[in-house]
């Protein structure tokens, strides 16, 4: 039997921060990669392919991801194909959260930074792309793409 509170329980216990919907938790970033994950639950690859094939993200529009089998995709950013043997988890996350860390020209949006932004609409200001979650998802995707 699950009770509802025991994931927050559990997670206040072993030290872990866990954030309400749409509130961003803190991380660290150390050399070119994030290394504690966001959430305390682990990634979902399947929820992480959805999300990345997905408008929510739109990463198809700039990435070619043959893994998904969409026809369209786009080749402004590099293809994610084997990305998963390349980069760790910790260095997946840092390229998800905030890309313009390591490369402040990329045109990749930030999907889970919300200061220093510009040209957000007004029903967006304050809130990520993406929820910690699902930035979690999303890496446990791209660490299949070997």
């Amino acid at each position: 039997m699950r009770f509802p509170g025991w994931s927050l329980l559990f997670a206040a216990m072993a030290g872990c921060v866990v954030a309400e919907p749409g509130e961003l938790l803190s991380y660290r970033v150390e050399g070119d990669a994030i290394p504690a994950a966001l959430s305390p639950a682990a990634g979902d690859p399947a929820r992480g392919k959805t999300l990345v094939m997905g408008r929510e993200s739109n990463c198809l529009l700039c990435h070619a991801v043959p893994e998904t089998g969409v026809r369209f995709m786009g080749n402004i950013g590099p293809p994610l194909s084997g990305i998963g043997a390349r980069l760790s988890a910790g260095q997946l996350r840092l390229r998800v959260v905030d890309q313009s860390r390591l490369n402040h020209d990329t045109v990749m949006p930030s999907y889970y930074r919300t200061e220093g932004l510009t040209r957000v609409a007004p029903a967006y200001q304050g809130k990520p792309v993406l929820t910690a979650g699902q930035i979690e998802d999303v890496v446990a995707f791209l660490q299949t793409l070997q």
